[in-house]
This record gives structure tokens, C-alpha cells and sequence, in this order.
């Protein structure tokens, strides 16, 4: 991404090529390095890295619209951004040497897994780490990974005053861990989302941080905003984007496809009319509260260097209302589509499968419901992940 370009702009630039990838991204499992690389190029992987050691540090909004753009051309490089993108927050966390090995490199690509699903021993200088993560997204081209971990000291695990296990995350070069090939499924093929595990891994205590019990040590509004709200909404991006570029698809394929024992074209149909009106409000309503949930998260976080528990939920609420409402119109635009749809020629089958492979994400899942419903009604609960 060069001086004059907004990452919008960068994205926009790219959303053709990676339309044109799209099949042999899907056939593959994983963005081609040459994919990856040009990304890469772009920015867009550290677009939430501190400028203080050569990242982007953009707004939330930039980020979205980025990841949505990018979608509008193929879920899965979109995907990939908003994972490796976000995990550039955590670069704020830590101390600037350590900032600076894992994250200050232009072609630094970190990913991983937020779920504590290892297990970190404390050491004199560090933690020996070991574990097994799943869902890795574009693990084939990263340099480093982050695994969360349990912390223990010899065989207890660690509590924080809360009462709550300490967890951290754990910055790992991707050559000292294990790829278990995993990923055959049903949507997102692209994004290369592998197993990865180590075992008795020494990691640095400056290599790890916590984002429950940590604060950054880097200044800046971007690093007062919820990392989880604004994943979440990352996520949220992508579908989004798929929802636009599947409406485009239909809109595209109404105006020449006569439906089988019918006159009259497919757009010319009542019925066609109205789904399309329908599903259109629908996309921008949903945008238009995330944007703006990421817009009152952000003042909050620009003025007072904090974002309250309720505006944290707002963001969780529209990243999750967001995601459903794209889906909803991904179902509208390929049940419109009717046989056509199917074909691995069409992209409307593959951007069906990839927005229901994201709704499987735990930050945007149903599950979402419950905990800000919790927060609504007034009762305790964990916020660890708001």
C-alpha cells in the first residue's frame, strides 16, 4: 500500500484479481504465496500494527470496509486479513523489541488462535508451551503464530484476583510448530485454516501477553478498542461482503436467464422484484448499525481512552446482527439464482457455502445472543470476551 493510499483504496484495487483467483484459491485450500505476498504488499495484514514500528494502526472503520471490499471479490483473502490484521493488535502489548521481531518486518504475516487451547508452564525466563489449536487461517504464509494458552505454575493452574484462569497468548516462529493438515470442509476452503501444535516450546516472556489482564503499552485510541468487538466485526466484514458481491451476482444473472417453463426473464418476475428490494434493505440496514456501533465505540475510545461495557456489547450485537442478515440475503440471492446456483461456474454456491462457514465463528455465533442478552438484563457475566 503506498503513502497515498487508503486501505480501501488498496482493497478496491485488488477485489478483481482476487475474483479472478477465487477458483484456484478454493482448489487449493490456502492463498497462493503470490496472493498472499501481494497483500502483503498492500498493508493489509498490519493494518492494526502499531506506526510506531511500521504498521498501519487504521481506524476500525478502515479495516472493515477493507475486509468487506475484499469479500465482494473472495471471502476466503478477506478472511485471511481480518484474522491477520487483528492479530496485529496484539503488537501493542508487547515490549518494542519483542514488537519488533515478531510484527516490524513489511512482510510480516502473524496468525493463530485466540482459543486457550495450550497449556503455558511457567519458566525462569518464560513459559514452555505446548498444545494443539485449531481453525489457524493462512497458517501456509505466515512467519509467526499466537496459540492461547492456560497459564500454569508447576501442576496448578494460574488464577487472576478475579477468580478466572490466566490465559495468554503466546508468539511462536511458524517453523517451530507443527501443520496437522486439517481443513477439508464445506466453506472457506481458501483459508488454509490448519491445525498447528508444539510441544514443550520455550517462548519468551516478552513474546507473550494477555488481552484479558494486560494493558497496552502502546498509546492510541486503536489499542483502547475492544480486540474482541473489533474481530467480531471483522468477521462480520467479510459476510457483508459476500452478501454484496452475491446480490451483484444475482442482479447480473436476472437480467439474461429466462427460468425454465417461463416467459419472461428473471428479473422481469414480480417476486424476483421484490426478494431483491427486500434483501438490499436488509444488507444496508445491517451495515449501517455496524458502522455505526464501530462509530460510537470509536469516539468513546478517541475521547476518553476507554469503551464502556455497553458500548462493547453494541458491538457485539451488530457484528452478530450483521453476519445473520448477510447471510440471510447470501440464501435470498441463491435460492433466486435456482439452478444456475449450483455449478461450480457460479460463484453464488461458493459465496452460499463461505458465509455459512462464517457464522460457525464462536465471536459472531448464536452463542452471542445469550452472553449480550446477560449484559442487557443486568446479570454477571464473563466479559472477558466483550
Amino acid at each position: 500500500m503506498g503513502p497515498a493510499d487508503s486501505p480501501l483504496d488498496a482493497a478496491r484495487a485488488l477485489a478483481a484479481e482476487l475474483a479472478e483467483a477465487a477458483a484456484e484459491t478454493e482448489s487449493g485450500r490456502r492463498l497462493s504465496p503470490r496472493l498472499s505476498s501481494t497483500l502483503a504488499d498492500a498493508g493489509l495484514y498490519r493494518l492494526c500494527v502499531p506506526a510506531a514500528i511500521g504498521g498501519g494502526e487504521a481506524a476500525p472503520w478502515d479495516l472493515i470496509e477493507a475486509v468487506e471490499t475484499l469479500a465482494i471479490g473472495d471471502a476466503a483473502p478477506a478472511w485471511c486479513v481480518a484474522v491477520c490484521a487483528t492479530a496485529g493488535m496484539l503488537a501493542a502489548y508487547l515490549p518494542e523489541d519483542a514488537a519488533r521481531e515478531v510484527f516490524g518486518a513489511a512482510d510480516a504475516v502473524v496468525g493463530g488462535v485466540f482459543a486457550p487451547l495450550g497449556r503455558a508452564t511457567a519458566t525462569e525466563g518464560g513459559y514452555a508451551v505446548s498444545g494443539r489449536w485449531r481453525f489457524a487461517s493462512n497458517i501456509d504464509n505466515c512467519t509467526w503464530l499466537m496459540g492461547g494458552c492456560v497459564v500454569f505454575d508447576r501442576d496448578q493452574p494460574r488464577t487472576l484476583e478475579s477468580g478466572r484462569p490466566d490465559i495468554r497468548l503466546m508468539l511462536m516462529p511458524v517453523a517451530d510448530a507443527e501443520t496437522i493438515d486439517t481443513w477439508s470442509v464445506s466453506g472457506l476452503r481458501g483459508t488454509g485454516s490448519h491445525d498447528f501444535a508444539v510441544a514443550d516450546l520455550e517462548v519468551s516472556a516478552a513474546r507473550s501477553a494477555s488481552l484479558i489482564s494486560d494493558e497496552p503499552l502502546a498509546n492510541g485510541p486503536l489499542y483502547a478498542f475492544p480486540p474482541f468487538g473489533l474481530l467480531a466485526a471483522a468477521i462480520a466484514a467479510v459476510a457483508l461482503g459476500t452478501a454484496r458481491g452475491a446480490l451483484d451476482d444475482v442482479v447480473g444473472l436476472a437480467g439474461g436467464k429466462t427460468p425454465t417453463l417461463s416467459s419472461r426473464k428473471l428479473a422481469e418476475r414480480p417476486a424476483t422484484q421484490a426478494r431483491i428490494g427486500a434483501a438490499e434493505a436488509r444488507l444496508r440496514a445491517a451495515r449501517a448499525h455496524l458502522l455505526d456501533a464501530i462509530d460510537v465505540a470509536w469516539s468513546a475510545a478517541q475521547q476518553t481512552g476507554a469503551v464502556a461495557l455497553e458500548l462493547r456489547v453494541g458491538l457485539r450485537l451488530a457484528a452478530t446482527q450483521a453476519t445473520e442478515a448477510a447471510t440471510a440475503t447470501v440464501d435470498d440471492a441463491y435460492n433466486l439464482a435456482g439452478g444456475s446456483a449450483i455449478y461450480e461456474t457460479s460463484p453464488l454456491q461458493r459465496r452460499f457455502r463461505d458465509v455459512h462457514a462464517a457464522t460457525q465463528h464462536m465471536l459472531v455465533s448464536p452463542a452471542t445472543w445469550e452472553l449480550t442478552g446477560r449484559a442487557l438484563l443486568g446479570l454477571d457475566l464473563d466479559d472477558s470476551q466483550l
